[in-house]
């Protein structure tokens, strides 16, 4: 807690920014829905003869209610016991593209209460330098279930099959009916022929 206290009060009580010093968010605003995941990003100027022990960079989330720490590096070495509990496990840093002067930070499962205002500060021996962006993530709107075609129960079916049976025998009776009907038309024709030279 005293380590983020000196921090925040270096951050504060350092104004001079030297040279061509620069930090700069990709994006200022980003929007998106619950669940999903976003990757932001910051670019900072570095200097090639820069050691990493004098980077510090402190990413927070500031909402309607609270200060987040979202990351949070103290003289080139990760400080994860001071990322709020809300991003454990949620938030996962790029370290090769830290080393090229890039701060990308993967947000997963976001949640509505991850809205705010995302501000990040570099600290380097060159000064002190911060930018920002707007995070905005909204409710999952329910996607609509496909249609399923409609079960049919076991009676129903019976039905059907019962229904189907009744019209065959119905159908077979006609016939069966017919062919009494017009049996001795049948048998006086094929009588004729035969009687024929």
């Amino acid at each position: 807690m005293e380590k983020m206290i000196r921090i925040l009060l270096l951050f504060i009580l350092t104004s001079c920014v030297c040279g061509t010093f620069v930090v700069k968010v990709a994006q200022t605003s980003y929007q998106t829905e619950e669940n999903n995941n976003i990757t932001l990003e910051w670019t900072f100027t570095t200097k090639t003869d820069s050691s990493s022990s004098s980077l510090n960079i402190f990413c927070q989330l500031l909402t309607d209610l609270n200060v987040l720490v979202l990351y949070h590096v103290h003289k080139g070495v990760e400080a994860s016991e001071s990322q709020n509990g809300q991003f454990k496990g949620r938030v996962q840093v790029d370290k090769d593209a830290l080393r090229e002067g890039r701060i990308r930070l993967h947000v997963s499962r976001l949640r509505t209460d991850d809205s705010g205002l995302c501000v990040c500060k570099v600290l380097t021996d060159d000064g002190w330098i911060s930018d920002r962006c707007r995070l905005n993530v909204t409710a999952a709107v329910d996607q609509p279930e496909p249609q399923k075609p409609a079960e049919r129960s076991q009676a129903e079916i019976l039905e059907k099959v019962w229904i189907y049976v009744g019209l065959t025998a119905g159908f077979l009776s006609v016939c069966a009916g017919l062919f009494f009907v017009f049996r001795p038309y049948f048998t006086k024709c094929t009588d004729k022929i035969k009687k024929q030279p």
